[in-house]
């Protein structure tokens, strides 16, 4: 999918040196409170995964009127999937908390229709992940896929996610999640900034946010950001071998492909956080989709 309005983002975002479709009007916040934020926080992780306890943390930290609705259960890699069934079972463990037995879109679709039917929430934030969600993997991504769900509501999102193009190791991607969550807040107090009371981001218009792992420990400082596209490559690769009883074992290995230059890839590779501008649509830019038309033209039933 290609990310559109990437350079006006990019103005905005990176001016100073701190860091270097159409959806329902009555669904969206209409301006940005001088007061704190109301944030909808979800994750693919669970609603009890470290990385999300440590980002209400942390945005709690900051100020902000934080409440958790997030999968009750592990749901990565779910993408924007949303069930369809009759039911659905939702726990109310603790305060501010909500476990919604479904996906991150579920999650997200409860916490608007039930937990901020009053008002829509002024943002969302999905993460922290465990692990990145670049190039081929946002796409695929149930931290994405909750960013997506609240675009479609009409409210500002931010994907946010911590790690590498490696074998992921626990200890050093838990230490970046704190800095990961350090930037998170500068990036939404940007935004506030800038939105002079207004949208904090373009209608439509959500970002990925991808945080490296710097150090063997994790606890280093990434060196700057950058504005991103999505890099096209699929990452990772599945080997299937037959068992001979009707199931096959699966290896997934990660691919290693020369990154797009101004891609998500390039910027995590160079320990800079990636920051990709996302839409929730699939929509192609206006010179594919006239190349498309032309192939099509003169088709009828």
């Amino acid at each position: 999918m290609r990310r559109k309005r990437v350079l006006p983002l990019a103005a905005l975002l990176l001016c100073t040196p701190a860091l270097a479709g159409t959806v329902p009007a009555s669904a969206a916040p209409q301006a940005t409170p001088s007061g704190p934020l109301r944030i909808l926080l979800t994750n693919d992780d669970g609603y009890n995964a470290p990385g999300i306890r440590m980002m209400f943390q942390r945005l709690t930290a900051a100020g902000h009127d934080v409440t958790i609705v997030a999968p009750l259960t592990n749901q990565s890699g779910t993408g924007t999937k949303m069930m369809s069934g009759t039911t659905i079972t939702v726990k109310h463990p603790e305060p501010r908390v909500w476990a919604v037995d479904g996906t991150p879109g579920d999650s997200v679709s409860f916490g608007m229709s039930e937990v901020f039917a009053d008002r829509a929430p002024d943002l969302v934030v999905s993460g922290t992940n465990f692990g990145p969600n670049v190039a081929a993997l946002a796409t695929h991504s149930g931290t994405v896929g909750g960013a997506v769900a609240a675009l479609e509501h009409g409210v500002p999102a931010i994907a946010v996610s911590t790690g590498g193009l490696t074998v992921p190791v626990p200890e050093p991607i838990f230490n970046a999640m704190r800095p990961t969550n350090d930037f998170t807040v500068k990036l939404i107090e940007r935004l506030r900034a800038k939105a002079q009371n207004g949208r904090l981001l373009p209608e439509g218009v959500g970002l990925n946010l991808n945080h490296p792992v710097v150090g063997t420990d994790g606890t280093g400082t990434a060196r700057g950001a950058a504005v991103t596209t999505q890099d096209p490559q699929p990452v990772l690769k599945a080997d299937y071998t037959d068992s001979g009883d009707g199931t096959w074992k699966v290896n997934v290995t990660v691919v290693s492909t020369p990154a797009q230059k101004g891609g998500d890839v390039e910027a995590i590779s160079a320990d800079k956080v990636s920051i990709t501008p996302i839409s929730p649509n699939w929509n192609t830019d206006h010179a594919d989709f006239a190349k498309t038309a032309t192939l099509l033209a003169g088709l009828r039933p």
